[in-house]
């Protein structure tokens, strides 16, 4: 086990995901933030099932610095309820896992 993880969250427009990323790479909450654009959703919301073209933003961070992650997502995204999941990283290279440690505060 490591003390990296990454983060997932969805963004309703392109504009929106690069802004997410930039800010959270830019202060170092993460040490990059991989836009994957125009997946599908579908998913309930509100008693309702919704599709949505949607960006997925894949966050490389550390356990330390995910609350402020998980804040600045909140506090940057247009949804009423963002998409915030954290995963830790059990194992990787050890090479990249450093790196991340290396490019966040």
């Amino acid at each position: 086990m490591t003390d990296k993880r990454i983060v997932l969250t969805t963004c309703g427009s392109e504009e929106e995901a690069e802004r997410i990323a930039r800010y959270l790479v830019e202060n170092l909450l993460a040490a990059c933030v991989n836009v994957i654009p125009q997946i599908k959703s579908t998913y309930r919301w509100q008693n309702k099932v919704e599709s949505a073209q949607e960006w997925l933003l894949v966050v490389k961070t550390t356990t330390k610095n995910f609350d402020s992650v998980r804040d600045a997502i909140r506090g940057l995204h247009s949804y009423e309820l963002p998409e915030c999941i954290s995963i830790p990283i059990d194992d990787g290279s050890v090479a990249y896992l450093q790196w991340i440690g290396d490019s966040v505060e």
